[in-house]
């Protein structure tokens, strides 16, 4: 209980960031709860697997379309509003879902699809950058850490809850649930106080949203101390994506357990994520280090999964799926952190929506290679993991010959940088 005491303190005593998390509660548990049901309604009005998989097409083009968007909205404008918004707006958006009454409007669902993301990909980077504003020191860190602990369990039990009260309920009394549940959230960010710094200069760079999202790469890739944890997502998602989508046909093809084997392998993924990121702030919290710990997490979760490859047996799988996602976890919210911390807040919205963007391409590619890798049998399912678990071996062997040795060079930098500036202040005190 001692453990948990640090975050229980933080979620009572900062009322702004308990009233942002519980509304990112609600949101989150909301993307989860209502998918089975979207599937559900296809699946009764039509026969097709590639009007489903297109739902998930849907998501990820439109989600990646918006945001660069997204982040140049949430610069521009107030990030709390915004969030109300886009919460109200995924609410109204849910429930016209029942509007889907029969095949004929059946396009229906994917332009709803489409817009819920829109509003998510506004929603995301203005929660992350608003998060610095709110919290401090190392706050921060323990508040990137309820966050994705929250993330893990909801992932882990959103879909399932969803997918009971989908064949209890019925898919009407789930999406009126759902948009309720968006629409409560409202109230949460209503009541929070987010401060957005922004002067005269931020805000006329913004007035034209083309100069103002050019300004935003201009920045990030001008900046490789910001570049580096920005491109770290992205990096270990172009590999895990595949590896998080064939267990789906690990537990089909290997484990013959259907179902019951994807909800257990993912449960061990979901609780893995949550526990990643406690580890690192209990026994890695140097800062200066992450982008290295980054590296070898690339490399420790690549290997774990080539050793899942090999395996057929359920409760081993079970053990190193969690370990390898408790490494990728811990990637996520050491990524998170130094990009909080290294942004000005000025640039912060369109720097988050910059690393949505190539975390959701880099996903969005990996399940489809390897998916037509396997829809064509270009090689087996053992095979095909462990390409992509090698991929990520090397991914992470080259993250740490690159990207962390120029990370090592910029605090090598700082440091002598700061060494000149105390002595000039004793050469100046002295004289």
């Amino acid at each position: 209980m001692n453990r948990l005491a640090p975050y229980l303190t933080l979620i009572r005593e900062n009322h702004q960031f308990r009233r942002v998390w519980l509304s990112q509660i609600i949101s989150n548990f909301g993307d989860w709860f209502g998918v089975i049901a979207v599937f559900t309604i296809i699946l009764n009005f039509s026969d097709s697997e590639f009007l489903l998989g297109l739902v998930i097409i849907t998501k990820f083009l439109s989600f990646a379309a918006l945001s660069p968007f997204a982040g140049y909205l949430a610069d521009r404008y107030d990030r709390r509003i915004l969030m109300l918004l886009c919460d109200f707006g995924r609410g109204a958006v849910v429930l016209s879902f029942l509007f889907v009454r029969d095949p004929s409007l059946l396009w229906l669902v994917y332009m709803l699809t489409a817009m819920q993301m829109g509003f998510a990909a506004v929603f995301e980077p203005a929660k992350q950058a608003s998060i610095p504003n709110i919290t401090t020191g190392d706050d921060l860190v323990k508040a990137n850490i309820i966050s994705n602990l929250s993330w893990s369990v909801i992932f882990t039990t959103g879909m399932g809850i969803g997918g009971l009260a989908t064949a209890w309920l019925g898919t009407d009394a789930v999406f009126v649930i759902n948009g309720t549940g968006y629409i409560l959230s409202t109230w949460f960010i209503f009541r929070a106080t987010i401060p957005h710094e922004r002067d005269e200069d931020t805000i006329q760079s913004l007035r034209n949203p083309v100069r103002g999202i050019i300004l935003g790469y201009r920045f990030i890739f001008s900046n490789t101390h910001i570049l580096r944890p920005a491109l770290a997502k992205g990096t270990i998602t172009f590999f895990m994506g595949a590896l998080v989508y064939m267990l789906i046909l690990v537990s089909e093809e290997i484990l013959m357990l259907g179902s019951i084997g994807l909800g257990l392998l993912y449960s061990a993924r979901g609780f893995g994520t949550a526990v990643g990121p406690v580890l690192i702030r209990r026994y890695f919290s140097d800062e200066r280090r992450w982008v290295m710990m980054m590296g070898l997490a690339m490399i420790s979760a690549g290997t774990l999964y080539l050793i899942i490859g090999a395996l057929e047996v359920i409760w081993l799988m079970l053990i190193l799926v969690f370990v390898a996602h408790t490494a990728s976890g811990a990637n996520w919210v050491m990524s998170t952190v130094l990009l909080q911390k290294r942004s000005p807040d000025a640039f912060r919205g369109r720097i988050f929506s910059s690393e949505w963007l190539l975390f959701t391409i880099s996903h969005a590619s990996s399940v489809t290679i390897a998916s037509l890798v396997m829809e064509y049998g270009l090689l087996t399912l053992q095979q095909a993991i462990w390409l992509f678990a090698g991929g990520l071996v090397i991914a992470g062997s080259t993250w740490l010959l690159v990207v962390a040795r120029k990370e090592a060079r910029w605090h090598r930098l700082k440091s002598m940088q700061h060494a000149r500036r105390e002595w000039g202040r004793e050469h100046a005190i002295h004289h």
